[in-house]
């Protein structure tokens, strides 16, 4: 008990020095509304920054402490356990929001979300990014977790992003190739915050960029589920999918508590209103177990869980 008690006072003691440094600082706060699950226990601390200079002095106040840490983005790919997360959650405010569109290339913020770089990219006549529009993550979380559809992936269309080191601290510009990007992967850290990214566009005609969104939307519309889910809960094995895996399965409409395999996707996990997020990972724990059973393929989940035991995973 005396380390918790000890945590607490540090925590409490963090907050108080950042107060006035960043746009918020909060103690407690449920993570539920920063997901798109909609459930999930408390961040001890939530921090939003607004620019660079920001995180860089949250970063100073973190490194003699050694606090545990977790960029939420827009968390449409993420599961926080009941108990929440004893650490620091950072979100990115209205100043990594920007967009700015020249001849060749889009620059936006960590924050746009992704959805919205692709209609503004097609209404001015730049081809390239449509794909984002069927994926509901932030352009840091793109960048982080190589995201894609359609054919397309992030490591296709990035120039450059902007990275902050939480841990050094510094300000990095990085190129694809010091990435080392692969399926759903790259070499960005958990310790590191994607700040704005590049990305390489081609001039068209608006209505035509505009016609590729609309046939990803309603492709989406058709295949995926909507309501209180993070997209795909598992990475597609080589030469296979894993949606196709779980169905064969007979896995389809599964249920554990308040958690679901979809009936339109069965490689989304529906959540019901105010179930506990422990009913999802147990979903997740039980699927995976199944489909291994079955077919001897050990599904690796995409979606990031946090807050559960090592094991637990």
């Amino acid at each position: 008990m005396a380390g918790a008690v000890i945590a607490e006072r540090v925590l409490d003691e963090l907050v108080g020095e950042l107060e006035g440094s960043v746009a918020e600082v909060a103690r407690n706060v449920p993570i539920a509304q920063l997901t798109t699950y909609r459930i999930g226990g408390p961040a001890a601390v939530l921090v939003r920054v607004d620019d660079e200079d920001q995180l860089l002095a949250l970063a100073e106040h973190l490194a003699p402490r050694n606090i545990p840490v977790l960029v939420v983005g827009r968390g449409s790919n993420l599961l926080v356990a009941d108990r929440g997360f004893a650490g620091v959650a950072i979100a990115l405010g209205e100043g990594f929001e920007h967009v700015v569109i020249d001849d060749s290339t889009v620059t936006a913020g960590g924050a746009v979300a992704l959805p919205v770089l692709a209609r503004r990219s097609a209404a001015a006549g730049r081809r390239g990014l449509e794909f984002y529009v069927g994926i509901p993550g932030s352009v840091g979380g793109a960048v982080r977790m190589n995201a894609g559809g359609h054919g397309r992936e992030t490591a296709g269309v990035l120039v450059s992003a902007r990275v902050v080191d939480l841990a050094a601290p510094r300000v990095s510009e990085i190129i694809p190739a010091d990435l080392a990007f692969g399926y759903r992967r790259s070499a960005i850290r958990s310790s590191a915050v994607v700040t704005s990214a590049r990305f390489a566009v081609e001039r068209d005609a608006a209505a035509s960029c505009e016609e590729r969104v609309a046939e990803v939307v309603r492709w989406r519309r058709e295949h995926q589920p909507v309501g209180a889910n993070a997209g795909s809960v598992f990475t597609n094995p080589p030469g296979d999918a894993a949606g196709r895996l779980i169905d064969a399965a007979g896995l389809r409409g599964f249920r554990v508590g308040g958690a679901e395999v979809s009936e339109k996707h069965a490689n989304f996990f529906q959540a019901d209103p105010g179930a506990p997020a422990g009913d999802v990972h147990e979903l997740v724990v039980e699927v995976r177990r199944r489909v291994a059973e079955r077919f001897g393929v050990h599904l690796v989940p995409e979606l990031e869980m946090i807050g559960f035991d090592e094991d637990e995973r």
